[in-house]
Order: structure tokens, then sequence, then C-alpha cells
């Protein structure tokens, strides 16, 4: 059975469909990356999956069930969430918003027991920031924040997290770090992940460390393509998507592995120009 399955989702805001149509799953032990440019309703699709929208039509669900017919705190319990940013506002420590990530299981008016700080300490040192357990959460950097933000996702011990763009904002180095934290969840804890990502090279960089990985390319209210990296980030499907003109390019590693990356060359519209002014 599915973990996640869409079945003919569509949802829009006064009166304008956004997306319409929707349909895929998830299978267990997946990476699902969602791919698409600004605008065409990827965040609206997670909040659907979330639980946090009604589509309008059609109906996600979660292990055979409605979504929609779950409570929100079984829901927290299936599915964990990383958002793209979150806000700073109290001066909680690192250790302190981990725990929240175990409000699922403590209530409204409950206090966090033994068990639930020793989850929170457990996710602290699977992401690899125990260091950072005392300090203040509004005195983190970027990267940090994202690191916490994941770990407060693994304390629900949820099978599925969903990811909403998390390299966003981040420098070169931690959004790696935030790259390699996905791959091992998946390959060492068996989790499923569906992300939201703007960077196609991340599907490949999935695909090229051996995990199973699918894409969803959206685009005009529905899937331009779903498949294997390989399968559907062609140069003509980037094209469609983006308006961009792009390379795929395959290139050895070492001498078992290559590794395929994309090369973005110019917008289309640039090139157009470019041909005019040749022509003249």
């Amino acid at each position: 059975m599915a973990l996640i399955e869409a079945r003919g989702v569509g949802f829009g805001y006064n009166g304008t469909p956004l997306f319409q149509d929707i349909n895929f799953s998830i299978e267990p032990g997946e990476l699902f990356c969602l791919l698409g440019p600004n605008g065409c309703g990827k965040t609206t699709l997670l909040d659907c999956i979330l639980g946090h929208l009604k589509p309008l039509s059609g109906e996600i669900l979660l292990n055979g069930s409605s979504i929609n017919r779950i409570r929100p705190e079984q829901i927290a319990r299936q599915i964990a969430y990383v958002p793209q940013t979150h806000e700073k506002t109290f001066p909680y420590t690192v250790l302190d918003v981990i725990l929240m990530g175990r409000a699922a299981y403590i209530g409204m008016f409950g206090r966090p027991e033994e068990e639930d700080v020793a989850i929170a300490e457990e996710a602290l040192a699977t992401v690899g920031i125990t260091h950072l357990r005392g300090r203040r959460y509004t005195q983190l950097s970027g990267g940090e924040v994202q690191l916490v933000m994941v770990a407060r996702a693994l304390a629900q011990k949820t099978p599925f997290i969903v990811m909403d763009e998390p390299t966003a904002h981040l420098d070169f180095k931690h959004e790696l770090v935030i790259m390699e934290k996905v791959v091992e969840l998946v390959r060492e804890q068996g989790l499923t992940i569906l992300m939201a990502t703007h960077f196609p090279n991340h599907c490949f960089y999935f695909e090229n460390s051996g995990l199973p990985t699918r894409v969803a390319m959206m685009s005009n209210m529905n899937f331009l393509a779903v498949g294997s990296p390989s399968e559907v980030l062609s140069e003509e499907n980037l094209k469609q998507l983006y308006n961009v003109n792009t390379r795929v390019i395959s290139f050895p590693i070492d001498i078992n592995q290559e590794m395929k990356q994309i090369i973005a060359l110019s917008t289309t519209d640039s090139r157009h120009e470019e041909e005019q002014g040749r022509r003249k």
C-alpha cells in the first residue's frame, strides 16, 4: 500500500484553479521530489498533503484513509514537516524547539517526560548538533536552524517527512549538509521523504546516491512528467518547465560511479534575442 496517494486532487483560490486532477503515490522508503516554477502550487499541494488545506476536488489518502477524516494529532504521528523558513521569535533553547516535535504525544497541557527528552536528544545526535543543545534558538545561523527543523521532525517519530525547499537561503556547505542528511535518513532509517525544491540537480544528487528517487514536474496546473530523474529530467522537459536551455551531462566520479548534472545555459527568451540579433 502506498504511504501517500493523491487521486484527482484540485485546489484554487477565489474561484481560480491553481492545480487540478493531480494524481500520484509515494511508496514507503521512497524519496519523491516536487519541481516547478514559483507560483505553480507546490507549497499549496504540500499543505493539502499535510491536512492544512482541504482539496476542492479529489482526495489525499494516508495509509489508505482520507487525510481529511484523520484527526490532526494522528496526522502529526504519521507526517512530520520541515518548513522552508522558520521565524525565530522567542529565545527557546534548541532542545526546547526539538521537544516541540513531541507535541502530538504530550498533549496540549502535558509536559515532556524522560522518554520525550531522550527522543529529542537522539534527534540532536542523529543530525549532529548535540553541541547546540543549550543554545538560544534566536542565535543560530540559517543552516543551523534548518538542522534544528530536521531534528524536530525526527523527534516526531513519523515514517514520512515533508520538506518544503529545506535548502533555501543556505550557503554552499549547509546546502550539502542538509542533502547528505536526507540521504542518510532514507538509506539508514528507511524514512519516506517528499521534498519540494527549486534545484533539479538535487534530484540527480539523490539518484546518484543510490536512493529510490522519483520526480514530479509541476506546471500548467498539473504534472508535466513523473518518473525517475534519469527518465524525466531531460533538456526538453526542463525547457518546457522553466523556459531555460540546459545540458544534461554525465561524468565519472570514480571507476564504479558516474554522476549526472544539469548545466543551465540561458533562458529561452535570451536565446531567442541572440538569434534575432545574429539575423540582423
